[in-house]
């Protein structure tokens, strides 16, 4: 395949190291939101279901919040959850992301949450990409709701879809599930073992240029 000569090939790193400032940069993003919607702390708290100490540490960057929490907070601020993430890969650029590579967040603030690895994230992306490694009895938090279309695809193990309104749909391995994301959605894993799940979202609009 021929690509475009202008293209730079990135391999995304894990780096440990870049924790602190992957939090900087999540709070500073959330911060820059905020106050680009009008609207004060205390407000963007109540709306995103959080308490307002903790949405403060976030924004400085010494609190790391969570999947739920970064969908909560995108959707108070009208934008798709990948444009509060991390950045994973340079946005139009080719990325190669190695196994173990990759960032890594709870789904929820619960103990024993499970976690997510951000494959394709961050401002500029207009596909967010999500592999969950799920144990049993992990907790994957409450409802998401987003905007774009969502497809989860199960590569192993059983897992549960619940639609709010909609029903619930019990997907083994190699099956998936698509609906637009503005539904609410959880998911339970089903049976003993565990489960993984790839999640995609192509966001309804383009995703603002990287900060």
């Amino acid at each position: 395949m021929v690509g475009d000569p202008a293209a730079r090939v990135n391999t995304v790193l894990q780096d440990p190291d870049a924790a602190a400032d992957v939090s900087a940069a999540v709070g500073r993003a959330i911060r820059e939101a905020r106050q680009a919607a009008g609207l004060s702390m205390r407000a963007l708290a109540r709306m995103a279901e959080m308490s307002q100490p903790f949405l403060s540490h976030v924004e400085k960057g010494t609190a790391s919040p969570s999947l739920s929490s970064l969908y909560r907070l995108a959707h108070a601020l009208g934008l798709p959850p990948s444009e509060l993430m991390p950045t994973v890969g340079a946005p139009r650029d080719v990325n190669v992301l190695r196994r173990g590579e990759g960032r890594e967040l709870p789904v929820s603030e619960a103990p024993g949450a499970a976690y997510g690895r951000l494959l394709s994230a961050g401002a500029g992306h207009v596909l967010e990409v999500v592999e969950y490694r799920v144990a049993s009895g992990a907790d994957l938090g409450d409802w998401f709701e987003s905007d774009g279309e969502m497809t989860v695809y199960v590569a192993d193990g059983t897992i549960e879809v619940t639609l709010e309104g909609q029903g619930s749909w019990q997907l083994g391995a190699g099956e998936a599930i698509s609906h637009p994301a503005d539904i609410r959605h959880r998911w339970a894993v089903v049976g003993d073992g565990p489960a993984r799940v790839l999640l995609s979202v192509a966001h309804a609009r383009p995703a603002s240029a990287p900060r």
